[in-house]
């Protein structure tokens, strides 16, 4: 049984990693600080002998005992809300985790791969972004922690594959969504979803007019799957293609849960991309993958979702 360490395994993304590798026949080691991760992600898994958790924070030195084959390094606070809220933890996820990470990899020869992002691109000024696209990011900017932290991580995991011979896959994600978010994070698809059912105005920034594109989670874990299975170790962007403006997804939000709300406006935040959109013709090429669920669908499950986690215990 092939075994897998997934950092950031009790984080949205890591908990549907966690559940993919298993139904592959893997033995997964799931390993998170619960900084921003809950347990009630994974607790379905305890029972499981092909499961083991470790509570531990990767910045600090990581050790797991035996064989490993491969490591999916997802540990990191992933909205802005959190890495505003925690700077300086986010910079040493992204830079001592990653070392960390590398280190352990090239001691077991393990594959590794590193979640990277679409926020590398910054406030885009090419559009849809390819991965051949260097970025336009504001380094001292409230949003650079984050940014910077994910450049660093592609440029050392880059250095370990070149200087050490260490098989690198680095994955951008563009946003996700789907059950397992947390209704707090921040992002517009649980805000704009939490406002909807709690019967409050739906909050946009700016003028609602910037773009985002979203995938749903499933289809994401699909192509994180492929790229670690791959033979092509420099970056590769998944996400959706299907852009749509703030204004018009909010009255996705508003016609799905039948709220009759109004759409506030709030000053855009510094540095916010007024475009992002997935140029995704590597993923197709390379890997043979592009999304399957559309958003209609992939939203329907993601209310299904909240609605139940906003049940009033009885």
């Amino acid at each position: 049984m092939k075994r897998i360490l997934i950092t950031g395994a009790a984080g949205f993304l890591g908990s549907h990693l966690c559940d993919r590798f298993i139904k592959e026949g893997y033995h997964v080691i799931g390993m998170d600080n619960l900084l921003t991760g809950a347990m009630r992600n994974i607790e379905h898994l305890f029972p499981l002998p092909q499961f083991e958790f470790y509570h531990h924070d990767v910045s600090k030195f990581v050790h797991v005992p035996g064989n490993l084959d491969y490591i999916l390094h997802f540990a990191s606070p992933a909205s802005p809300i959190d890495y505003l809220k925690m700077p300086i933890q986010t910079l040493k996820v992204g830079s001592l985790g990653t070392h960390n990470l590398l280190g352990l990899a090239k001691a077991k020869k393990a594959r590794i791969l590193v979640a990277s992002t679409s926020e590398v691109y910054g406030d885009p000024t090419i559009h849809p972004q390819n991965e051949e696209y260097w970025g336009n990011v504001n380094s001292v900017g409230p949003r650079g922690v984050y940014d910077e932290a994910k450049r660093f991580q592609e440029a050392i995991t880059m250095a370990y594959h070149n200087f050490h011979g260490l098989e690198t896959r680095i994955i951008r994600i563009f946003n996700t969504y789907g059950p397992r978010m947390r209704l707090d994070d921040g992002r517009v698809l649980p805000t704009f979803m939490h406002q909807a059912i709690m019967g409050q105005d739906l909050t946009a920034f700016g003028d609602g007019s910037q773009t985002r594109s979203f995938c749903y989670v499933d289809d994401l874990v699909d192509g994180i799957y492929r790229l670690l299975l791959s033979d092509y170790h420099l970056p590769v962007n998944i996400g959706n293609p299907s852009e749509i403006t703030m204004n018009d997804f909010a009255q996705e939000i508003i016609k799905l849960t039948g709220a009759n709300q109004k759409v506030v406006y709030k000053p855009l935040p510094q540095d916010d991309p007024k475009q992002r959109c997935p140029d995704i013709s590597k993923a197709r090429s390379i890997l043979g993958w592009e999304p399957k669920i559309d958003r209609k669908e992939g939203l329907r499950r993601t209310y299904e979702y909240f609605k139940d986690l906003l049940k009033p215990s009885k």
